[in-house]
């Protein structure tokens, strides 16, 4: 995981913005990767995600600030979290200033409803090259095709991790441009279907614990792969070998404590 931690962008947020406004007027292709600890996990676990991680080619950030906090344990000073919705955000805003063309993959159909409604009245600029739901059969089929008749200058890709960055891994290669992003869950919120985190949460790095309770379904996953990150950033082998089966059997409890709220 060493490897991983290299590759991750280590300076401020706006430093970043103007490499992506770089990237985008010169109009260059580059793989952004939102990663978080879950990101780190399964990179562990899957072949593809390791291959991403240590690609010097690919732009990682830091968007879940257990990457942050773990980098600086391992003697790496990140300067801050750059979440996938601010790097989302601020594409958006540079394409409407430069009348650039977006593509958004995924998402549900509603959703794209309402994100091309918001797009028409705060991004007027954009040229929207399509926008095709996360729920059709054929994604990897109408994903090359879109992305080579209109030649996107940006391309959001919402399907939650690791489908959106395995589609986009798989099929890089063959496009000429484009700043391609893995965002997740931010065409919801920046299409007003979710509410993103009070500015509280936002300052104080703790977007997880709101998405936790508002929706607690969330705290299994939390568990599987925060908790499980944590053990082997701070622990060695030997010590996580005795720590985990005294921790192992509280899944279950948060599991059934998790559904309690989500009846409530």
């Amino acid at each position: 995981m060493k490897e991983y931690y290299l590759n991750l962008y280590t300076k401020t947020r706006d430093e970043y913005f103007d490499y992506l406004k770089s990237l985008l007027l010169r109009e260059e292709k580059k793989f952004v990767i939102t990663a978080n600890t879950e990101t780190f996990m399964l990179g562990i676990e899957d072949k593809e995600i390791n291959e991403m991680l240590i690609n010097p080619n690919n732009s990682i950030i830091a968007d879940g600030i257990g990457l942050v906090k773990g980098a600086r344990i391992k003697g790496l000073d990140i300067e801050e979290r750059i979440t996938g919705v601010d790097v989302a955000k601020y594409l958006l805003e540079e394409c409407s200033k430069n009348n650039k063309k977006v593509f958004i993959f995924g998402a549900k159909e509603e959703v794209l409803g309402k994100m091309k409604k918001v797009i028409t009245e705060e991004y007027s600029g954009i040229i929207i090259s399509g926008m095709i739901n996360g729920y059709i059969d054929n994604k990897d089929e109408v994903f090359v095709k879109m992305i080579k008749e209109t030649k996107p200058d940006v391309i959001l890709v919402a399907l939650g991790i690791p489908l959106q960055e395995k589609l986009i891994n798989r099929h890089i290669n063959e496009f000429e441009k484009g700043i391609f992003v893995g965002v997740g869950g931010s065409i919801d919120v920046l299409s007003g279907t979710i509410r993103r985190a009070p500015n509280i949460f936002i300052k104080t790095n703790t977007e997880w614990l709101y998405r936790i309770m508002t929706r607690p379904s969330r705290i299994k996953k939390f568990f599987k792969y925060n908790v499980k990150f944590g053990l082997k950033t701070v622990f060695s082998k030997r010590d996580r070998e005795v720590l985990w089966p005294l921790l192992a059997p509280s899944e279950g409890f948060i599991l059934l404590l998790s559904r309690h709220f989500a009846e409530k």
